[in-house]
């Protein structure tokens, strides 16, 4: 028996990789600018998350 030929798609396509890594980048941005102001990491976990969603469907339609 002979193995299958491997898959050459990708499992992410660039832009959804593109989007994905910038919307991460804004979270993380976002996160230590509310971390410095307020001091509190609770917060700025929240800030980041909820930045990075946001910016997840923002770029979505803007990029594409």
């Amino acid at each position: 028996m002979t193995a299958p030929p491997p898959r050459t798609e990708p499992l992410l396509t660039q832009r959804a990789v593109l989007v994905l890594l910038t919307a991460a980048f804004f979270g993380l941005v976002v996160g230590g600018l509310t971390y410095f102001s307020a001091g509190d990491v609770a917060s700025a976990v929240l800030a980041g998350l909820a930045c990075t969603g946001a910016s997840t469907l923002g770029l979505h339609q803007l990029i594409g």
